[in-house]
């Protein structure tokens, strides 16, 4: 079983303090496999392993803008959290899951889950929340997180959607009109000033100027940071997916030490899903993935409860989302 908290907005310190209570409560086994759900206030944070040069904004100008800056135990480079974004933070015990079936071969799952199995299942969550929404996400060999193709978004691009329900107000038809290069995120901007190139008022792509890109001029985009913490079998951090993300606050950094383009569920559909619709469909794909009935809680209060400590035989949550009612010591981290 799964106990699962939506938390809403909430600042980073404040939720940074919550998982190292809820992990050192998981150790201890106090507490059932639990996911929490978290939007921040913009922040920077750095982990271990973080260059200072990758955040290109002058604290001044972070300052201004109402950026926090935290640094962190976790491994790895520097990320973004900010509004628009959904953030999950597992707090599991992998020694109580097994490691999924071989596809190919049909062999059983071994006991224990990996940390590199871990991430593979957190990936595969997300690109499932992708889907939904009729975004196609790939891996990338050598990287971590979700990826769109180098295609063009589904918006421009012509193709169907294919997602399984179209959100209230929203037009179906999301063939809308090629954006010129100021609404593009800055490095896909700069992508199309290359593609379109050559001397002022002239272009050097094929074709009128201003005409659609190809989807050869497209490079693969970053949808979700995945970054774990994993101590004594139980992890900690997670991964962040941006749905409708101001894409401008990148910017400010070199997102986990990459200068690769980043985008979000917004920018590649047209879509603005509720991000509470967002995180139902999240805690549907974590219990289909990783085998596990889902229980809604309404606080953390619920967490020490004694009939949460051990899974009802009915997958029955305590409380469903508005949305849903009304329809061994590793550490780790990987960007």
């Amino acid at each position: 079983m799964i106990a699962v908290l939506h938390l809403g907005r909430c600042d980073y310190a404040t939720a940074l303090r919550l998982q190292e209570s809820l992990v050192e409560l998981r150790q201890q086994g106090r507490i059932p496999n639990v996911l929490l759900f978290v939007e921040h206030p913009p922040v920077i944070t750095l982990g271990r392993n973080a260059r200072e040069a990758n955040v290109v904004a002058s604290a001044e100008f972070l300052a201004e803008r109402g950026v926090e800056v935290h640094e962190i135990n976790r491994g790895g480079d520097v990320t973004f959290h900010g509004p628009g974004q959904i953030v999950a933070y597992p707090i599991f015990d992998l020694r109580s899951f097994s490691r999924p079936s071989t596809p190919t071969t049909g062999a059983p799952g071994t006991p224990r889950l990996g940390a590199v199995s871990y991430v593979r299942l957190l990936e595969e969550v997300l690109m499932r929340i992708c889907a939904h929404y009729g975004v196609e996400t790939q891996r990338i060999c050598g990287l971590t997180g979700v990826w769109t193709k180098a295609t063009a978004p589904p918006r421009l691009s012509g193709r169907e959607m294919r997602r399984d329900y179209a959100p209230t107000g929203e037009d179906p038809d999301l063939r809308g009109s090629v954006p010129d290069a100021a609404s593009l995120p800055p490095t896909l901007a700069a992508q199309r000033r290359r593609v379109e190139g050559g001397a002022p008022g002239k272009c050097g792509a094929p074709g009128k100027c201003g005409a659609p890109m190809g989807d050869a001029h497209w490079p693969e985009r970053k949808i979700a940071a995945i970054g774990v913490h994993i101590a004594r079998g139980v992890t900690s951090h997670g991964f962040a997916l941006n749905v409708t993300t101001d894409l401008e606050f990148f910017r400010l950094i070199v997102p986990c030490g990459l200068a690769r383009p980043v985008t979000s569920i917004e920018f590649e559909t047209g879509l603005r899903p509720a991000l509470d619709e967002v995180v139902t469909v999240a805690s549907r794909s974590f219990g289909e993935r990783f085998g596990s009935q889902m229980l809604w809680l309404e606080s953390i209060h619920d967490l020490l409860r004694e009939d949460v400590a051990a899974p009802d035989p009915c997958d029955t949550p305590a409380r469903a989302p508005e949305n849903e009612r009304r329809a061994a010591s590793d550490d780790i981290h990987l960007a």
